[in-house]
């Protein structure tokens, strides 16, 4: 009986088909490319890329012709291929003509995109695997525009965003992080001829600002009527407060104040509502930069107190001398463990983490503990090993809320109740638990209750 060959080198491989040696290669590629027009296509310019650029551009725009010329439908069976002959033809010029003439490259980087529109309309693609193609290709297009430097790059992409905005718009503000900074700034400069950018151009103005670093330029693309807005105008001065414009920044800060609250029909005020947390943030970065630490702090304590903050806290103890840290926590611990909401005073604790407190507030709230949060499971687990009866408290919490929504017995009230049932035998007794009988008779009546609301 003959031999078997390994397995291994039947497999086809680099190495594998490397072993065949070039000519056989040669005769199997051109035995394919017979009865398959895009890998001749391929092959062609893989050619010509080895002959120089110039070549390899003519076999490109044969293609690019081609396609845009084209206006056949393309049913959904024909899509795969016209997705990988785009995706071949992007990978072409990318990475075999940018090496050789990154001008060229840019060029014909700009046909390829040019093609999306009339293919969006002639290419049945539920999927919508069209535009995400093209979508992600913007990274291609910040590279090789990167390459081809700002003189040669920003007239071209400020010509397509001028005369075809729509599509463009997206491109290039996708692309945006991955530009050169300079090329940003330049192409910037282009854009700010004109009229004050609005709409999608604005949107791109924007990012490409954050990218070359122009706060002016980011400034200017705010509608007028937007810059007082309390969220907009917040991240204005925001932004002009870490660039160290103090003046500005609390100009921009005070035009953005929330409204004060109406008078009552009664004629009284009512209580002052809480800025929003992006004006408050703000807030803090101007006092910082005028240099009011102090105040800076207040605010940030405040902050804290509305909306506790792990992050604000954070801050605010690094400020803090030795000891004083260790006071301020303590009272931060206090506020979360009386907040109006338990939950998210709860929330905090857990998250800090301080597990102490956060089973001190299960045990002394269980009536206030929302089984239907989110993160119940976790906290238990967490809290398991050390404070068995808040977990307890969790799990029973969590399967009766299971159970008011009408989940009955299913597997997961039964793991949470099985679960709870081992924990609280293994557990010192306490009068605030109930027994695990009680607590499963009323569960059951709970059930009971919803099935006959059914």
């Amino acid at each position: 009986m003959a031999k078997r060959p390994s397995a291994a080198k039947k497999t086809v491989s680099a190495l594998n088909l490397a072993a065949l040696g070039a000519e056989r290669l040669a005769d199997l590629l051109i035995e394919a490319a017979a009865a398959d027009a895009g890998l001749k296509r391929r092959l062609r310019m893989e050619l010509a890329a080895d002959v120089g650029a110039a070549d390899l551009a003519f076999e490109i725009d044969k293609r690019l012709t081609a396609l845009a010329a084209s206006r056949t439908r393309v049913s959904w069976r024909k899509r795969p291929a016209l997705i990988n002959d785009l995706r071949s033809l992007l990978r072409i010029i990318c990475d075999r003509l940018a090496p050789l003439d990154v001008r060229l490259a840019l060029d014909r980087l700009v046909a390829w995109f040019d093609l999306y529109p009339a293919l969006s309309v002639r290419v049945s693609d539920a999927k919508g695997e069209l535009p995400l193609l093209f979508d992600a290709a913007a990274v291609d297009l910040a590279a090789v525009a990167s390459a081809a430097g700002p003189d040669v790059a920003a007239p071209v992409l400020a010509e397509a965003l001028s005369t075809r905005l729509n599509q463009w718009a997206a491109w290039v503000g996708r692309g945006a992080h991955a530009l050169d900074p300079a090329l940003a700034r330049r192409l910037l400069a282009d854009l700010s001829h004109g009229p004050k950018p609005t709409g999608r151009l604005a949107l791109v103005v924007r990012k490409l600002a954050d990218r070359g670093g122009d706060l002016d330029a980011w400034i200017h693309s705010i509608p007028d009527d937007d810059a007082p807005k309390p969220e907009i105008g917040a991240e204005i001065a925001r932004r002009l407060a870490l660039a160290g414009r103090a003046k500005e920044a609390r100009d921009a800060l005070e035009a953005s104040r929330p409204a004060a609250v109406p008078k009552s029909r009664w004629g009284r005020a009512g209580e002052p509502a809480p800025p929003p947390d992006a004006w408050s943030s703000a807030e803090i970065a101007v006092l910082e930069a005028e240099g009011r630490r102090e105040e800076a702090d207040e605010a940030r304590w405040a902050r804290f107190e509305r909306t506790l903050s792990a992050d604000d806290l954070r801050t605010f103890l690094t400020r803090l001398p030795d000891f004083e840290d260790v006071v301020a926590l303590d009272r931060a611990f206090g506020l979360a463990a009386t907040h109006p909401d338990a939950m998210r005073g709860l929330a905090f604790l857990m998250t800090w983490p301080a597990p102490r407190e956060a089973s001190a507030v299960i045990m002394a709230r269980a009536g206030e503990i929302r089984g239907g949060h989110d993160d119940v499971p976790l906290w238990a687990s967490r809290l398991a090993g050390r404070y068995p009866l808040a977990a307890v408290l969790l799990l029973r919490a969590r399967a009766k809320a299971l159970a008011a929504l009408g989940a009955g017995t299913t597997d997961e009230v039964q793991g949470l109740v099985a679960e709870a049932e081992a924990l609280a035998s293994g557990a010192d007794e306490d009068p605030m638990v109930r027994d695990h009988a009680t607590f499963v008779a009323e569960l059951q009546a709970l059930t009971a209750t919803r099935r006959r609301c059914w």
